[in-house]
């Protein structure tokens, strides 16, 4: 392992913990990490609004299979940028089986995205991803190794068989995962990956180093039932509290609301730190601390450091579009910012952290408008069929191909299609006729306190602005 990092900059996707954010925390001495999710997507929609600055053509031209890369280039990049009012390619949804050149994309995306992380200095770069996503992650995560990633962190969901993808995918050995798939009892539904099937032996080299694994959790219950369950070594924890932008971990027990209509955590979601000392590893604290002096009191506690996504998320480096980021600065500096925590918004059925903003998708009108449209499908679930095949469903999709599945009305109402409000965040978004994908930002609770950040009479920062202000020393 490298050094343990005193800062883990969270991995916020889809494209807001971009690699140029990653490079730049990377560069000051802390952990960089870039979101793994819809890379694939990413990449085709940078290449088709012309790749400025080449970086995305560079990076694939350090790829270790030229043949790979250059059909991307040759299917995608479009010179000077396509037109605005056009509509981006429609990539091909994952499936169990995943198309060839889907998994070469993917394979490729991560590559990229890592490479340009980790260039021009000597620090370590991480990747985050979400378990839920699974489809994807066996050529993610290979692509993300090509590239000598120092790190991958991984939560929503419970990872046990990641570590296990680890140590065989370093060697180039075929890995496997198994697919959750609702209604499935005994049928196999593992997904399958050999890195022999798309790179030559002499593209592939020799061993790959194998990243050091940390889960991201909610519990130390949770982190010691990974320990006991995984298939091969975790080296840490980051341990995430509900007030932790993005998706946060239900409540344990029945779920109850307040009177904002906000799930409620109580004494059972309370991490016994003493119980997390006890396990003998190396853990982040993450969800509120992302603040001046809240790395010294993690390290108090006994933590290693601390995971900040909120504030790294607004700062100039990051992928969120530049507009977004100053709305929210404004609103920030005027007291009206408001974080609402959406137990139904999430197709993953896990509360996620909406901020109110307006012309977004958390606006009722904006929502109400909006045809519903699953062609990114990340947050799919997969189900058996009745002729027990694997079809995939979301509870965002138009109702009536929902309920032709098997779902419910009732698990379609307030679901928002947060796969293209991401990319409309990164300035990728779809374009629906004339109008493109309304955005929908997310961010944790520590919104409210990103002014700290901001230099005297400055109305944006920097990620070294954000590294100065956490570790400034605090007085005894």
């Amino acid at each position: 392992m490298h050094t343990l990092p005193a800062i883990i900059q969270g991995g916020m996707g889809a494209g807001v913990s971009d690699w140029r954010l990653a490079n730049a925390v990377s560069s000051l001495g802390h952990l960089g990490v870039v979101s793994g999710t819809a890379l694939d997507v990413i990449l085709v929609r940078r290449l088709q609004v012309g790749d400025p600055g080449g970086h995305m053509r560079r990076a694939l031209a350090a790829f270790p299979a030229p043949g790979i890369a250059e059909r991307i280039v040759s299917r995608y990049y479009v010179e000077g940028g396509k037109a605005p009012a056009r509509p981006f390619v429609v990539l091909p949804l994952h499936e169990r089986h995943t198309p060839r050149d889907l998994a070469e994309l993917c394979i490729a995306a991560n590559f990229v995205e890592v490479f340009l992380a980790r260039e021009g200095h000597p620090g370590a770069v991480g990747i985050n991803f979400l378990e839920k996503i699974q489809v994807p992650h066996l050529p993610s995560i290979y692509g993300a190794m090509l590239a000598g990633v120092d790190y991958v962190i991984m939560g929503a969901g419970v990872p046990v068989k990641i570590p296990g993808v680890l140590d065989r995918l370093a060697r180039h050995e075929p890995a496997e995962y198994p697919l959750q798939v609702t209604g499935a009892a005994d049928e196999d539904t593992t997904l399958a990956f050999d890195p022999a099937a798309f790179l030559t032996e002499a593209e592939r080299g020799g061993p790959l180093r194998r990243p050091t694994f940390l889960a991201i959790v909610s519990s130390h219950v949770l982190a010691a039932a990974l320990l006991k369950k995984s298939n091969g070594v975790v080296n840490g924890f980051v341990v995430e509290g509900p007030t932790a932008g993005g998706h946060n971990a239900p409540p344990r027990g029945r779920l109850q609301l307040n009177e904002r209509g906000e799930p409620v955590y109580g004494e059972r979601d309370v991490v016994d730190l003493e119980r997390l000392r006890a396990l003998g590893l190396p853990f982040w604290l993450a969800g509120g601390f992302g603040r001046p002096g809240a790395l010294c009191e993690a390290r108090a506690l006994g933590a290693a450091g601390i995971q900040v996504g909120t504030a790294f998320a607004f700062c100039d480096e990051s992928g969120l579009r530049d507009d977004l980021k100053q709305a929210l600065i404004e609103e920030v500096g005027r007291r009206t910012a408001r974080v609402f925590t959406d137990p139904v918004a999430s197709p993953a059925s896990f509360p996620f952290k909406v901020v109110r903003l307006e012309g977004t998708l958390s606006e009722a009108p904006v929502y109400d408008a909006r045809a519903r449209v699953c062609d990114l499908g990340y947050l799919r679930e997969a189900y058996r069929q009745p002729d027990g095949r694997v079809g995939f469903r979301c509870p965002a999709e138009p109702v009536s191909a929902y309920v032709s599945k098997g779902g419910t009305v009732e698990d379609t109402a307030g679901r928002k299609c947060i796969c293209n409000a991401l990319m409309a965040n990164i300035g990728l978004g779809q374009m629906r006729g004339r109008e493109p994908e309304p955005a929908l930002v997310t961010a944790g609770d520590a919104l409210t306190g990103i002014g700290v950040f901001l230099p005297p009479g400055r109305r944006r920062y920097s990620a070294s602005d954000v590294i100065a202000r956490l570790t400034e020393p605090t007085p005894a």
